[in-house]
């Protein structure tokens, strides 16, 4: 069976402002999630995020939730690069900024949707299993955005 959802949380020692920038100004973005150049980025639902992904690509998504600095959601492809996300090719990616116990931010990621996709079953596993083993370095880059890189 094709497992649904990604879950990752860190906690980050900065802020959920602090946090939150990092999350959807376009150059932080860049930084932590692509390929290192800014992103274009229109910040409101139904608004495009563009990632560049280098050799992989441009991948369109489109915002669905904004609730600064507690939310942030979108949907993008799981098909080829380049291809608008609609329901039957896309995950959701959500996060959630709360406050750590111990201080700081605790940031929750979770991608789902990965059974619902209208993909090949095998396609659809490669694709959970590559976003499972990649999620932890770009939350890891994104705490150090956070805590090491000035505002």
């Amino acid at each position: 069976m094709l497992p649904d959802t990604i879950e990752r949380s860190i906690v980050i020692d900065a802020p959920a402002e602090r946090v939150w920038s990092v999350l959807t100004e376009p150059a932080f973005l860049g930084s932590w999630l692509g390929s290192g150049t800014p992103v274009r980025l229109d910040l409101r639902p139904g608004g495009l995020l563009l990632l560049d992904h280098g050799v992989h690509g441009a991948i369109p998504a489109r915002i669905e939730r904004v609730e600064p600095p507690a939310r942030l959601s979108w949907r993008w492809s799981q098909g080829t690069a380049g291809e608008e996300p609609t329901a039957a090719n896309s995950t959701l990616v959500e996060f959630t900024l709360t406050p750590a116990p111990t201080g700081g931010t605790l940031l929750t990621m979770v991608e789902s949707g990965f059974a619902g996709l209208a993909l090949p079953v095998a396609q659809a596993a490669e694709r959970h299993e590559a976003n499972s083993a990649n999620w932890p370095g770009k939350l890891a880059l994104l705490r150090t955005e956070c805590e090491h890189v000035p505002a």
